[in-house]
């Protein structure tokens, strides 16, 4: 099976000591975050785990610690954007995460990482034009160390307008300008673009629109066949196949505090549970509650293991 570890929260950012302590005991505890006294039991034996997926702004805390990772397949997501601390207070610049980024790519290898420029939001100061010019710098230093790259524009959530009130949507024509040219620029320097839950208006400039967490994603970074059960597919309102699965995170404890986040309520919020966290805890967050009904996920390899000819 697959063990998500990124869509709630940073974990390799802000995480890495409670993560690998996970993995040297083999299991965690995950919260329900809409019914938060149904907590589920993970293995994290590698016998039933086959890969772990990452997304991070920041993998240099864990870059000392992937021996503790060798027994697993590995994907990794490292967003990299080229904006100030206005809009990422927390974000490393993103020279030092390209380099980390160059680092890891060298650990886990091309097709075990892809690059984020997500979300693109558009005003004044962030224009088209702008986009374009950063992209081409940051792609042409990443070239030869991932094959993909990931983008998506800016989605306005309750979160993000309480958080980020002058954001705007990012307008069609703006969309299709930048896609164009991303997708080129991209090409240029050996990367497919993966638009991330947008459609498929770019398929025709050359964007692959099937996903960017999808089984063949993880397929390539194992150099084996999944057998994945049905269900296990999201299709998120038919835009994607992305495999989601589950997440091992919890929603309001990343610190990088980023203006579009919609994992994070409010920043007091965030300081106040990132106060609770405990590297010792089976839990991301806090410990056993009173009145807690723990239940023991069902998990298996998915790898297919049978000998097959090619005839």
């Amino acid at each position: 099976m697959i063990i998500q570890t990124g869509m709630r929260t940073d974990i390799p950012a802000f995480y890495s000591e409670w993560f690998i302590n996970r993995i040297k005991e083999g299991f965690v505890l995950v919260r329900n975050p809409y019914n938060p006294s149904q907590v589920t039991r993970y293995s994290l034996k590698p016998d039933v785990v086959d890969l772990i997926a990452f997304c991070s702004k920041n993998p240099a805390p864990m870059l000392n610690k992937m021996d503790a990772l060798k027994p697993y397949g590995q994907y990794w997501f490292v967003t990299i954007t080229p904006y100030g601390k206005d809009i990422e207070p927390n974000v490393p610049s993103k020279e030092i995460v390209m380099e980390d980024f160059i680092r890891l790519s060298n650990i886990v290898g091309t097709d075990s990482i892809g690059w984020r420029y997500d979300p693109i939001l558009v005003d004044e100061k962030h224009t088209a034009d702008w986009h374009i010019e950063e992209f081409e710098k940051m792609a042409k230093t990443l070239s030869g160390y991932t094959r993909t790259c990931v983008i998506s524009f800016i989605d306005i959530y309750k979160k993000v307008e309480r958080n980020y009130p002058q954001a705007r949507t990012v307008k069609a024509e703006d969309r299709i300008t930048l896609g164009k040219a991303i997708v080129t620029i991209a090409r240029k320097y050996g990367m497919t673009v993966r638009p991330c839950a947008e459609g498929n208006e770019l398929e025709e400039y050359g964007a692959d629109c099937a996903g960017c967490m999808t089984v063949s994603t993880f397929e390539t970074a194992l150099g084996s066949r999944l057998l994945v059960p049905k269900r296990k597919t999201n299709q998120r309102n038919g835009e994607c196949a992305c495999l989601l699965g589950v997440d091992i995170g919890a929603y309001d404890t990343c610190g990088h505090l980023c203006k579009y986040c919609y994992a994070n309520t409010d920043p007091a919020l965030v300081k106040s549970n990132m106060r609770c966290h405990d590297p010792a805890s089976p839990f991301l967050l806090g410990g056993i509650r009173q009145g807690d009904i723990i239940h023991e996920a069902i998990q298996k390899s998915w790898i297919d293991r049978q000998l097959r000819l090619n005839l």
